[in-house]
């Protein structure tokens, strides 16, 4: 049995880690730790988890101290470096998974796409998850990147889940009713975090829609040769032959269908006339692929368990 702690566990994404960690056979939850629900037990929040533990409020130091296999850091961009620090100064082997963008350009950590990177991994203790946008993107645009003539144009549409639970016009359930809300249409972290990743340009338009979960992103994509629907398609196949969470689909994927899954779709291989324009739809839950269940990947590999214990893989949800 290993052991882990969570810091930053209000979260949604924390609340999902906590249900999947609490399901595995082989890992056991050491503490949890957020300053807002400190005191409160954790099986009063999130009911899958059977245990006694309660919520702790632990500082960088604190978590270093801790006795643990892995620490998980769910907190905002900009919050993990003192956690890193002090963890690594007092335990340089313990596994961190950071789920922030603190790392993700750091050639120092692992990135942890494992169905684009999974060959990069050679037992690296510090581990930085993707971003949710972002590991739509690349796996929508990955088996084409040696093709393409100009940058990927890509238009995303997530739920309100993926803002996070501070108040914001991005997760405030009135403004967005009946609306579609678009944000950091340039710049974008994870425009940047994928232009870096596939080395070449990426276009991003993200926006927040009115439902709770879950990512559509429709990649445009230009080629320099004409290609057939079957090619591209037998191309991704190819691709990820062999990956449980990656699913081919021949129509556009619809996002209510990948809501509560831990995979994700990718369809709809539509062309232009002539053969050049190529327009691919990926769908994923930003919570669970684009957060906690790739984690959980990571966790797994690293801490020497099969990559999907506790994932399930069949397609329901879970």
């Amino acid at each position: 049995m290993k052991t882990v702690g969570i810091i930053g566990a209000r979260g949604h994404t924390g609340a999902e880690l906590i249900r999947l960690i609490a399901g595995h056979p082989e890992l056991e939850l050491a503490f949890v730790s957020s300053r807002e629900l400190d005191g409160h037990a954790v099986a009063d929040t999130v009911p899958a988890y059977a245990g006694a533990l309660r919520y702790s409020n632990l500082d960088a130091q604190a978590t270093a101290r801790a006795d643990v296999d892995a620490v998980v850091l769910a907190l905002p961009n900009g919050k993990a470096a003192p956690y890193v620090e002090a963890i690594t100064t007092a335990a340089p082997d313990r596994v961190i998974v950071d789920l922030s963008a603190d790392y993700r350009f750091d050639r120092q950590w692992y990135y942890g796409l494992p169905e684009l990177t999974r060959g990069d991994y050679a037992g690296q203790t510090l581990i930085s998850n993707p971003g949710c946008y972002a590991t739509a993107m690349q796996l929508a645009i990955a088996p084409l990147v040696e093709d393409l003539a100009a940058p990927p144009a890509c238009f995303g549409v997530s739920g309100y889940s993926g803002a996070g639970t501070t108040p914001s016009d991005k997760n405030d359930t009135d403004k967005l009713r009946d609306n579609l809300m678009p944000y950091s249409l340039t710049g974008h972290v994870h425009e940047r975090e994928v232009s870096e990743r596939l080395g070449l340009p990426v276009e991003f338009m993200p926006h927040v829609a009115p439902h709770f979960r879950g990512i559509t992103l429709t990649a445009n994509l230009w080629l320099r040769q004409p290609a057939t629907r079957e090619a591209l398609r037998e191309r991704y196949a190819q691709r990820y032959a062999g990956e449980p969470l990656v699913r081919l689909v021949d129509e556009a994927p619809w996002v209510s269908r990948i809501a509560g899954r831990h995979h994700c779709e990718i369809g709809a291989f539509t062309l232009a006339k002539g053969g050049k324009r190529v327009v691919v739809v990926a769908t994923l839950d930003n919570l669970l692929k684009g957060a906690a269940t790739q984690a959980l990947q990571n966790l797994n590999r690293a801490l020497g368990f099969d990559e999907f214990s506790a994932i399930p893989v069949d397609g329901e949800a879970a």
